[in-house]
């Protein structure tokens, strides 16, 4: 029989990979879920995630818990007692059990010695929890961002930027996007109420919806047969802009993993579509969504800067530009994301940016739509970008996204919304 490892000793290693390593959540945890019992996948990922959702607060308490931190090949146990502190917090373990098994992963992490250590440590925060939550409240540490982005949320929201900050750190509503091939979104609302779940609809976008508590998808009506995929709302949004019709000739660039590319041909079953994207591995997610939808598109690997090597000279009637970004519209489900970016990060990624609308223009024919959309809220990469690309291109004119003193339009994460995300639709003179 397969032994399983410690579930609390992994997720500190997910957590370490990331914050120490640089390595993107996606990657690191899926084989270690294979080392868990399949019941168990689900909290190895509550806690991972978790974790580095409220990382500031973890690292607070045990400088104050601790005399000094822990270092070098110790350096995992401090993420253990990470740990131990996120289930006392805020998940609904029994306190006894989330000490045991906590203390237990010590041995899996072959730290046997420091199991006193770790043990005195989360009972010295249940005694003293009361003053240092209070304590932490007025911490500069209390918004559970790095400085430098705390400082670009509040320069560009000076408003709304708590607001926005808060709903970072909460879990994501889990969205679903009915594929109109199959049902109206009503009828198949009707199928998931008869199956004991219960969905909301979206003011803007016709085929999204909103499940009360997140489910795992086998339990979604007809999902493996195709009537239904996961998709956040705002990346719905795409497809009130392209408007994409049959017998069109669309380009999905920066595609994978293939929810906007099954959404054209949800919308357009009829369109000749290309699905390109740089990232030769991700593009296999591309594949799995169209044999899942039953649906056709030609896939190509290509880097958007550099068209020439992947278009065959081909012109497009629309073009949906998912552009390379920081991602900080979507923190609530990718927490990692606080820890893996850097501040120097955003002015390459709005070269990056600019250099592929310069790059692709030209494939769009007279009279033809892009849609360029990102899943950020920094302007920079957004309003600041389209200025800059409109000022720079005589034949391009916004349409029904702002004005060309504000381009776009900017969402914003929030509880019954969808994600951070912005779009500029431009049409070619």
């Amino acid at each position: 029989m397969k032994k399983h490892q410690n579930l609390r000793s992994l997720a500190a290693q997910a957590v370490e990979q990331v914050v120490e390593q640089g390595q993107s959540l996606s990657n690191v945890l899926p084989p270690l879920q294979q080392k868990v019992a399949d019941k168990d996948r689900a909290l190895l990922q509550e806690l991972s995630f978790g974790v580095l959702r409220t990382l500031p607060q973890l690292d607070w308490l045990i400088t104050q818990l601790m005399s000094r931190p822990m270092t070098g090949k110790q350096r995992t146990v401090h993420y253990l007692i990470m740990v131990g502190l996120y289930q006392l917090l805020h998940t609904r373990i029994p306190a006894h059990a989330a000490l045991a098994e906590t203390v237990e992963g010590a041995v899996a992490i072959k730290r046997p010695q420091l199991k006193g250590l770790i043990n005195g440590v989360l009972r010295q925060f249940q005694r003293q929890q009361e003053a240092l939550l209070a304590e932490f409240a007025t911490s500069d540490s209390r918004f559970l961002h790095p400085d430098w982005l705390v400082k670009r949320i509040r320069k560009a929201y000076p408003q709304q930027w708590q607001a926005v900050l808060e709903a970072n750190n909460q879990r994501p509503p889990m969205w679903l996007r009915v594929n109109r091939t199959h049902h109206t979104r009503d009828a198949w609302l009707a199928l998931l109420e008869t199956s004991g779940l219960k969905g909301y609809t979206h003011p803007r976008y016709p085929d999204a919806v909103r499940l009360e508590t997140p489910t795992s998808v086998q339990a979604l009506p007809g999902f493996d047969a195709g009537w239904v995929t996961v998709q956040d709302a705002s990346a719905q949004g795409c497809m009130r802009f392209l408007m994409p019709e049959n017998g069109e000739t669309i380009l999905d660039l920066c595609a994978a993993p293939g929810g906007k590319t099954t959404h054209i041909l949800e919308v357009a079953p009829e369109a000749n579509v290309l699905a390109v994207d740089i990232d030769e591995q991700r593009l296999s997610r591309v594949y799995d969504n169209l044999k899942r939808l039953g649906m056709k598109a030609e896939v190509k690997q290509g880097d958007g800067r550099y068209p020439s090597q992947w278009c065959d000279g081909r012109q497009f009637d629309r073009i949906l530009l998912d552009a390379p970004c920081s991602a900080t519209g979507v923190i609530r489900r990718h927490s990692d994301i606080k820890w893996l970016r850097r501040d120097r990060d955003i002015a390459e990624l709005a070269l990056l940016q600019a250099q592929i609308l310069d790059a692709v223009w030209p494939h769009l024919k007279p009279g033809g739509t892009l849609v360029y959309a990102t899943c950020s809220i920094l302007p920079e990469e957004n309003a600041e970008q389209i200025a800059a690309f409109l000022k720079r291109t005589g034949d391009a004119v916004l349409s029904e996204t702002g004005t060309p003193e504000q381009p776009g339009l900017q969402n914003l994460p929030a509880a019954d919304e969808g994600d951070g995300f912005f779009y500029a639709k431009l049409i070619k003179r």
